[in-house]
């Protein structure tokens, strides 16, 4: 379904950041610990991570609305396939997989949906951040934690503001586009440049709104803080406590870090920087990283089950996610 470089160059980085996770450990001492473990405290982790799942849902239906407003009821599956897709694909194809089952389902057009979803991560950056700056006075800082700290507010700061721009200068935005396109993009492809740019600003509209920006935001802190809510559940299966608010640092920065291209579902992005963060705070580098993978996997398995699930339920197959990235190479 997606291009072999994209592949090749997610599982490079993987490994190296696995080598960096897995470096002065002994794996059966890491599977011990992780034998050890207390796995009743997951569930109600796991309650509370679906309740973010919900939440992030609700997120999406507010953005959606200048489009076309959709029961939660029929939202919700399609998140958890999009999520179940960030999974089990590289480079973050679930978007795309999203975005493409919306539009086979409601008829929303993948393009607008996109901008939605690149909206909710956008957001989502901005949440991590503030739960990093929380830390930081309480956090020594490491000169790599320094250096992603700085790329990823220029990222999503920048971002932020120049979708407002866009969502609120509409005549500018759409006389800029129109320009580059006119004298970039071949002949042919021109007019389903401009469709799939149209229909792109559509779902930035959400953005026009002092209110609508705030309730996005508010939402997105909801949703972050209910994941660490799962990351302390977890917490309370192994030996070892630290302040909520260096759960909070640990999820800003594994959730920074699996904005690198990975393999599917993140590894070596979030194991890396969760075993580097909590041994800065104490923890003994072979209970963080059985804590870390053992979290990792909490957080993989149960929404990647329900999304298969969900495929089934809702006729999706491995065909339509085939024809997802097809669709959007298309203009549509």
């Amino acid at each position: 379904m997606f291009k072999r470089w994209q592949f090749w160059l997610g599982a490079g980085i993987s490994a190296l950041f696995l080598v960096v996770a897995l470096r002065n450990l002994h794996l059966g001492d890491v599977w011990a610990a992780m034998l050890t473990a207390r796995y009743g405290w997951i569930i109600p982790g796991v309650a509370v991570y679906f309740f973010g799942v919900w939440a992030r849902t609700w997120r999406w239906d507010y953005l959606l609305r200048p489009m076309k407003c959709i029961p939660l009821r029929r939202l919700f599956p399609v998140v958890v396939i999009g999520y179940m897709g960030n999974n089990v694909y590289p480079a973050r194809a679930g978007e795309v997989i999203r975005a493409y089952v919306l539009r086979r389902r409601e008829g929303v057009s993948i393009s607008a949906s996109l901008a939605t979803i690149i909206v909710e991560r956008v957001f989502d950056g901005l949440v991590m951040l503030i739960f990093v700056f929380i830390a930081l006075p309480f956090t020594p800082m490491p000169s790599w934690l320094q250096w992603m700290v700085v790329a990823a507010s220029l990222l999503f700061f920048g971002a932020l503001g120049g979708f407002m721009v866009l969502a609120v200068k509409i005549e500018w935005a759409e006389a800029a586009y129109g320009w580059a396109i006119d004298r970039l993009v071949p002949l042919r492809f021109r007019a389903s440049g401009r469709g799939f740019a149209d229909r792109f600003m559509i779902g930035l509209r959400s953005l026009r709104s002092g209110r609508d920006v705030l309730m996005l935001f508010v939402t997105s802190i909801v949703i972050w803080l209910a994941e660490t809510v799962k990351y302390w559940f977890v917490m309370q299966a192994f030996d070892f406590s630290v302040p909520f608010w260096v759960l909070m640092l640990m999820n800003g920065i594994v959730n920074l870090a699996t904005t690198i291209p990975s393999s599917p579902g993140y590894v070596g992005t979030f194991d890396a920087p969760g075993i580097e963060i909590l041994s800065i705070f104490g923890v003994e580098r072979t209970l963080a990283a059985s804590y870390t993978l053992v979290l990792h996997a909490a957080l993989w398995l149960p929404i990647t089950l329900l999304g298969f699930w969900y495929m089934g339920r809702e006729s999706v197959s491995w065909r339509d996610f085939s024809q997802a990235e097809e669709t959007v190479d298309g203009g549509q």
